[in-house]
């Protein structure tokens, strides 16, 4: 049974990892007919929400993208930035989906940005202490790293309502400023929902492996 649920965390994520990239590199070869590149596409968007203050500027990698709220910028990959891909105008249209969160303070993203120290710290400690207690049999040690964990995945299921609210905003966006048009609506969903399924993926391991610590908590205070 052990290997049963081993096989599952490990080929969960993996699926997401793949079925994103596969996405991706499909729908990167498709130009949106608009002709807008990723950066473009971002500028237009902050634009016509009044954030003209917030930045879009090029990081490399692959798939890098991201917002930073603490510098108010939209960083894009090289591809997505100088694209003009249907894949590349959706996930620059995601990230600036966050930054209009972040400018209207959406509640999940608040609660997301506060959570984000003790998430780091949790995430590092909770293994040394579910580690020492399982090893030691130290149910207190356990369970301090429980608790630990249970911060960490905590914020694994908050980051589901920001992703997927970023992306409906990307949608909304990209439909009202004829980015897209027709049938890109459709593909351009496709990419927004594969990136979304690495966060559901992840956030799904993390409270299975909760849940299965928890057991082993119980288990063990049912011991002494």
């Amino acid at each position: 049974m052990f290997f049963v649920y081993l096989a599952i965390i490990i080929l969960i994520p993996i699926y997401a990892q793949m079925k994103v990239k596969s996405t991706y590199k499909k729908y990167s070869q498709v130009a949106a007919s608009s002709g807008m590149t990723g950066a473009e596409t971002a500028r237009a968007i902050l634009d016509q929400n009044g954030l003209y203050h917030v930045r879009v500027e090029e990081t490399p990698g692959v798939l890098s993208d991201h917002y930073d709220p603490r510098d108010k910028t939209v960083r894009l990959s090289t591809d997505n930035y100088h694209g003009h891909s249907v894949a590349g105008v959706a996930v620059a249209a995601h990230e600036v989906g966050h930054a209009i969160q972040d400018q209207e303070g959406y509640a999940f993203l608040r609660i997301r940005h506060a959570l984000v120290p003790v998430a780091n710290f949790g995430s590092n400690i909770s293994w040394i202490l579910i580690l020492i207690g399982v090893l030691a049999s130290m149910s207190g040690l356990l369970l301090a790293g429980i608790i630990f964990m249970a911060a960490a995945v905590l914020f694994q299921i908050v980051t589901l309502p920001v992703e997927f609210n970023a992306s409906s905003r990307a949608m909304d966006q990209v439909v009202a400023l004829g980015v897209i048009r027709n049938d890109e609506e459709r593909e351009t969903k496709k990419v927004l929902n594969a990136a979304a399924m690495t966060y559901v993926a992840a956030a799904l391991v993390a409270v299975l492996e909760l849940v299965r610590l928890i057991l082993v908590y119980t288990g063990m205070r049912g011991e002494d």
